[in-house]
C-alpha cells in the first residue's frame, strides 16, 4: 500500500503547491480563461463539474454492479462502461482544474473555499492512487472499492463546495 499512498500524497501535494504558487505569483489571473460554449468560465466550471458528479454517481452504481452489490446479474459490458465513464469524469474535470489551479490558485479565505482547495487537490491524488492500484492488480479485493470510494467522495465534496454552491447562488439571484 506504500506505493499508492505515496502517489496519492505526491500528486495531491503537487496540485496544491502549484495552485498555491499560482495564487501568490503576480498576475496569475490575467488571461487564459476560456468558456467554450458557456456564457462565462464560472458556468463552464459549474456545468462540467456537475457532469463529472453525475458520472461519478454512475461510477458508484456500476462499481456496485461489478462487485455484485446490486440485485442485477453481471453483464459483460458493465466493466467497459465503468472504465469509460471514469475516463469521462477525468476529461470533464480537466478544464475545471485548469481554471482552479492555474487561474485562481489555492485559496483559503473562507472555510468553503479552503475545503474546496484541499479536496480538489486530494481528488487528483486519489485518482492517481486508484489508477495505480488498478494497473498493479496485486492488492486485496477490498482495496479497489476503498480507493474508488475515496475518489468518489473527493469528487462529490469538490462538486458540493463549488458547483452546487454556485447554482444555489444563481437560484438566489447571485
Amino acid at each position: 500500500m506504500a506505493l499508492p499512498l505515496t502517489a496519492f500524497s505526491l500528486v495531491a501535494l503537487t496540485a496544491g503547491l502549484v495552485a498555491r504558487w499560482q495564487s501568490t505569483s503576480s498576475g496569475y489571473a490575467e488571461g487564459g480563461y476560456f468558456d467554450l460554449f458557456f456564457t462565462d468560465p464560472i458556468h463552464l466550471k459549474a456545468w462540467l463539474a456537475t457532469a463529472a458528479a453525475v458520472l461519478a454517481v454512475f461510477q458508484l452504481f456500476t462499481a456496485a454492479w461489478i462487485f455484485q452489490r446490486l440485485a442485477l446479474s453481471r453483464s459483460p459490458w458493465v466493466n467497459f462502461v465503468h472504465r469509460w465513464s471514469g475516463r469521462l469524469v477525468f476529461v470533464f474535470i480537466l478544464p475545471v482544474a485548469y481554471h482552479c489551479i492555474f487561474k485562481l490558485g489555492f485559496q483559503s479565505g473562507e472555510t468553503r473555499v479552503l475545503v474546496h482547495s484541499l479536496i480538489g487537490s486530494a481528488f487528483f491524488g486519489a485518482y492517481a492512487a486508484k489508477v495505480l492500484i488498478i494497473k498493479m492488480r496485486r492488492y486485496p479485493v477490498w482495496v479497489i472499492p476503498t480507493a474508488g470510494g475515496l475518489l468518489f467522495t473527493t469528487a462529490i465534496v469538490a462538486w458540493y463546495t463549488s458547483a452546487l454552491w454556485f447554482f444555489s447562488l444563481v437560484g438566489e439571484g447571485l
